[in-house]
């Protein structure tokens, strides 16, 4: 029977409703919840997790397969991860970032190693939103410029200059935090801005209109073009063939500093250590969180090129955090190499990706009527769905909400109830799960969706 653990160390069986209860009224009387209207949510409390599944207290089992928000790359309750944060707790729980500690440089060390060559520095922060925060002042400071170009399709985080980078609706309710953000069309080919018809149509005429925006709002105010690279959240979007490289030119055309934001991809999603090196890309900073460390302490950092690291070996760079390179962390995070490297993690994302996901959703485009596209990489995939295949209507408006987002709702009732935990945003469905789950349990949460994708396709149909 499934156990739960308290705070106390006890153990209980599941179902447990008094438990449950207790939990649910202090969420609900003293926990203020992020992007939600507070009395319009209602909060699943969740007992436990081990691997790729979490209970509810009525001992009701999920396949997590959205890696909660993508960032539990190595599952709930991994032993290594775990360990490593009980030791390092009974050794030196914290020490302040301007001291050296052994795991915060051993961590800084691995992170080095397998960054794309030129990139030997790290700057620690607490999560992804302050790694891009820091990347862009990186940026600002070493060029003396002010603004930083970003796509309309992204997410950046939600702290001041990291929504004011976004180009999702989170954004709209912040507008001018930070007045030096100008946004431009990324490459979308199913829903293409300049009207291309393949791949390497939509890289070049996606990379002059980059070119235009630069020219148009002043190459020498510009600092940086922050990219993520598979854009996340706003849809699982690979870059087409010789996009990224692109950028790459254009930012040296320019002496504009090139941002990949790897806080989702990085550190295995797609089957590599960095996005980047899935694309030949070469950028001047990264910015990562998540899955260095699969969130179990939070944790973030930039990956500083040695060229903008040298601009500060005698100019103080003005920026810092009490929790920089937190010990706790850097500890799981330095286990989390040794997972990877032992158990053969990013062979196994790719051989997921591409023998059992990516064959699995490409019969969907044409066995369900309401997946208009699929696409992504390694375990990092999105279903986009329609009301017609033709048009290729979405199936629910852009950013909708309330009863216009019913058919989406619809959809994730099912696989909820089936078992799979799914993660929907808009019009898509997005397949994250950890990249430790295991094959069976794998093709299980793809067969969930599957049959829930009947609801969608009946709704399509109406």
């Amino acid at each position: 029977m499934t156990t739960l653990t308290d705070r106390h160390g006890g153990t209980h069986p599941l179902p447990a409703p008094e438990a449950e209860a207790q939990v649910r009224a202090d969420d609900r009387a003293h926990v203020f919840h992020s992007w939600s209207a507070q009395t319009q949510i209602d909060p699943m409390p969740v007992a436990a997790g081990e691997g790729s599944t979490f209970w509810d207290y009525a001992g009701n089992a999920y396949l997590d397969f959205s890696s909660q928000l993508v960032n539990l790359n190595l599952g709930h309750q991994h032993p290594d991860l775990v360990c490593a944060i009980q030791q390092q707790a009974g050794r030196l729980a914290t020490i302040q970032p301007s001291m050296a500690n052994d795991v915060r440089g051993e961590l800084a060390r691995l992170i080095a190693e397998v960054a794309p060559d030129g990139l030997e520095k790290v700057f620690f922060t607490n999560g992804g939103a302050e790694a891009n925060e820091y990347a862009v002042r990186l940026a600002r400071q070493f060029t003396g410029r002010r603004k930083v170009l970003s796509m309309y399709r992204s997410y950046h985080g939600s702290t001041a200059t990291a929504i004011s980078l976004t180009g999702d609706p989170r954004r709209w309710a912040n507008d001018g935090v930070d007045t030096g953000t100008v946004r431009f069309f990324g490459p979308y080919l199913y829903r293409s801005p300049f009207h291309a018809e393949t791949p390497e149509q939509e890289s070049e005429r996606a990379l002059a209109h980059l070119e235009q925006t630069i020219q148009l709002e002043g190459p020498g105010t510009i600092a940086a073009i922050i990219i993520e690279t598979v854009v996340g959240t706003n849809g699982v979007l690979v870059p087409p063939p010789g996009y990224l490289t692109g950028v790459r030119e254009l930012c040296d055309r320019y002496g504009i500093v090139y941002i990949a934001d790897e806080v989702m991809v990085g550190f295995g999603r797609l089957g590599e250590w960095f996005g980047v090196d899935a694309f030949d890309a070469r950028p001047d900073l990264i910015s990562f969180a998540k899955g260095v460390n699969s969130g179990y302490v939070p944790l973030g950092g930039v990956v500083i090129s040695d060229r903008i690291a040298r601009a500060f070996d005698t100019v103080p760079f003005a920026g810092g955090l009490t929790y920089s390179g937190h010990p706790l962390a850097c500890a799981a995070g330095v286990a989390t190499f040794e997972v990877f490297r032992r158990d053969g993690i990013l062979e196994r994302v790719r051989d997921l990706g591409e023998r059992v996901v990516e064959p699995a959703l490409r019969r969907w485009v044409e066995t369900h009527p309401s997946v208009g596209e699929v696409r992504g990489r390694g375990l990092f995939w999105a279903i986009e769905l329609v009301k017609d295949a033709e048009t290729r209507e979405p199936l629910v408006p852009f950013n909708a909400a309330g009863a216009d987002a019913a058919p989406m709702g619809a959809f994730a009732a099912a696989a909820k109830k089936a078992g799979v935990w799914s993660f929907v945003h808009f019009n898509r469905v997005h397949v994250a799960p950890p990249l430790v789950i295991s094959e069976d349990d794998l093709v299980r949460g793809l067969d969930v969706i599957d049959r829930a994708l009947e609801v969608t396709d009946e709704i399509a149909a109406s």
